[in-house]
């Protein structure tokens, strides 16, 4: 039954298309995901993709126009693993990744998860680490002798030190705190390091010699939190001349760069904008740096001189799109390109490069299915609406394609996990798919959401679940005015934050909403604090406080205490898991059925506890339409 409805034909694609058409890239956002990586001579660019159905890397051959799959499977890996999972040696040898080789023995799967090395002409891989640890970040030597890396093989984050091509392995750091993302300086004589306060709200940019001494700190940063062990924060960035480190802070009230001297100093902003800043690269040189700037869920490429007496003044766009979202920039050899993931909300992502000197950028990557979907997918308009005390709501609007005069639909409000994060002009394949089964959606970036300023991103701290569900209430105000829209048949879904949404939905706005979808959510946070793994409790001490201190926050904004008034039926949804947390949809269930209320349950086999591999979400998206038809359609 899964497999005929996924081939459906949904107006001249397929469910299996739209979400095969997800995997072509994988560009990710805001400092997740793999980054580009240019060959040292220049040739070709290395890029991380699915195609074909397995994780490898492939180079773009700039001189040829060819694509070239170089590994075979890389392995999963964990999402806690490193940000840069893939990278090449200075002198061009080798290409290195994080991978998972375990083997599965019928019994117990063993993670396997190290860096490994493969000739960049084709060979035999060879595994360089033996840790047998969590692997958060690694960077090459500039002479491509070692390699420095942050993990956790004593149960916290450390740095070592790794010999090419021996492995043999020293650990540089022992301490308390989380010691992350290390690099090494242009002259290879100093690494650099990040080292987390134990809330994961403070950082400090420490230096010490390749052997662990002389440890001194460059720069400190306050008030911002890293809700995966530094990852937000991300690598020093050292300039090629050794004299300067350029760090993002939130200082300004938005997160923009700001670089400090490598002896210490007074921080000074490279350049003011009331946007988000990441992914910053300098060139080869270190006369530019290029960054990725956030504005309402469109991210440009942005470049500034550092020459310039003032960085900020010499500021220009090299690359904007209307709506699309750029990742991974990365300077060319000579520093005359820069090579970037541009993704919209028809394209899942690819490789293109622009010239410095500006012109037409060039398109290097397509997926195969690009010529054959790119007219039948639908852009979004971006909208905004007033929630009840006047706060202003971005939002993304989706209308089923080749709508008729006077036809009416049903809508779905879905809500983005987090809470700190926020809906971009991305590709969505469950989107394309639900307008295309006949519903209106609305994707509003509520308060909380990030990308709009730390003011508007830290108004749902210790209020979860309230003021941000009063600005999804609103939403249904907003699609009244739209009179192809029926507003009295609005239902919700959200995966994560926006499965705890949507439990909210259920509890604290009974009746309002006619149908709720969580996939993967929570409801009792104080169950939450006890078992949850480490990094969801740093976020619930940020969010909401000293679970003694505050225990009143950690009960108001638990879902779970308002089950007795609900009349909203909730379909609840999620992979089958491995931990604790794996059961909260189930508790969840258990007081609706308790409470004699209307809810359907259902786990995904083979999955964590979010579901997210094509062969599930071909089911489960088909199951979702299926409740939403009956609650919302009659």
């Amino acid at each position: 039954m899964a497999t005929k409805r996924c081939e459906e034909d949904l107006g001249g694609v397929t469910l299996k298309q739209l979400l095969s058409f997800q995997g072509s890239v994988m560009p990710g956002m805001g400092g997740r995901g793999d980054p580009l990586v240019w060959l040292p001579d220049g040739s070709g660019i290395l890029f991380k993709s699915v195609i074909g159905g397995s994780s490898n890397i492939w180079r773009a051959d700039l001189i040829t126009g060819t694509i070239e799959r170089l590994t075979v499977d890389l392995g999963s890996v964990p999402f806690i693993q490193g940000t840069s999972l893939m990278d090449c040696s200075p002198d061009g040898r080798w290409i290195s990744y994080i991978g998972d080789k375990s083997e599965d023995d019928g019994r117990e799967r063993s993670s396997r998860v190290e860096i490994w090395l493969q000739p960049v002409g084709g060979g035999v891989e060879k595994q360089l680490t033996s840790l047998g640890a969590h692997i958060n970040a690694y960077s090459w030597s500039p002479d491509g002798r070692s390699i420095v890396l942050s993990g956790n093989r004593y149960g916290r984050y450390d740095i070592y030190k790794v010999e090419v091509p021996s492995g043999e392995a020293l650990r540089l750091t022992d301490d308390t705190l989380y010691e992350v993302h290390p690099v090494f300086t242009p002259s290879g004589e100093h690494i650099l390091y990040v080292r987390l306060d134990d809330t994961w709200t403070d950082h400090e940019v420490i230096m010490m010699t390749t052997g662990g001494e002389k440890v001194r700190t460059v720069v400190k940063n306050t008030g911002f939190f890293d809700y995966i062990f530094g990852r937000r924060f991300g690598y020093p960035l050292v300039s090629p001349t050794g004299e300067t480190v350029v760090f993002p802070s939130h200082r300004s009230g938005w997160i923009n760069y700001w670089q400090v001297p490598i002896t210490g100093g007074q921080p000074k902003q490279v350049y003011a904008e009331d946007s988000d800043q990441t992914e910053a690269v300098f060139s080869p040189d270190g006369r530019f740096l290029a960054f990725v700037s956030n504005s309402n869920g469109t991210l440009r490429l942005t470049v500034v001189s550092m020459d310039a007496k003032s960085p900020g003044e010499s500021a220009r766009i090299l690359v904007d799109p209307v709506l699309g979202v750029i990742s991974k920039p990365a300077w060319s050899p000579d520093g005359r390109d820069v090579a970037y993931i541009l993704q919209t909300p028809t394209a899942p992502g690819d490789v293109w490069v622009a010239s410095l000197e500006g012109g037409t950028p060039r398109q290097l990557t397509s997926s195969p299915l690009s010529l054959v979907l790119q007219d039948k997918l639908t852009n979004p308009d971006k909208v905004t609406y007033n929630s009840f005390d006047g706060l202003e709501i971005p939002a993304y609007l989706y209308v089923p394609p080749d709508r008729k005069p006077g036809e009416r639909f049903p809508a779905l409000v879905i809500v983005h996990g987090g809470p700190t994060s926020q809906f971009a002009d991305t590709y969505y394949a469950q989107v394309q798919y639900l307008i295309r089964k006949g519903y209106v959606v609305l994707m509003p970036n509520i308060r909380g959401s990030s990308g709009y300023g730390r003011e508007f991103e830290e108004l749902n701290n210790q209020d979860w679940c309230h003021g941000d569900l009063c600005d999804l209430v609103a939403s249904i105000d907003y699609l009244r005015t739209l009179d192809y829209v029926d507003a009295e048949n609005v239902g919700i879904h959200g995966t994560s934050y926006g499965g705890i949404m949507s439990m909210a939905a259920v509890s604290f706005a009974p009746g309002i909403f006619k149908a709720s979808v969580p996939h993967a959510g929570y409801c009792d946070w104080l169950d939450f604090e006890e078992e949850q793994e480490k990094r969801h409790v740093q976020l619930l001490r940020y969010e909401l406080g000293d679970v003694e201190k505050d225990r009143d926050v950690y009960v108001r904004c638990s879902s779970i205490h308002g089950v007795a008034n609900a009349t909203t039926p909730a379909f609840l949804v999620h992979g089958e898991g491995h931990y604790p947390r794996s059961h909260a949809s189930l508790k969840f269930a258990r007081i609706l059925e308790k409470e004699y209320k209307t809810y359907e349950y259902k786990v995904y086999p083979n999955e964590c506890y979010y579901v997210r591999s094509e062969e599930n979400l071909r089911e489960m998206y088909p199951d979702i339409v299926d409740f939403l038809d009956r609650y919302l359609k009659g």
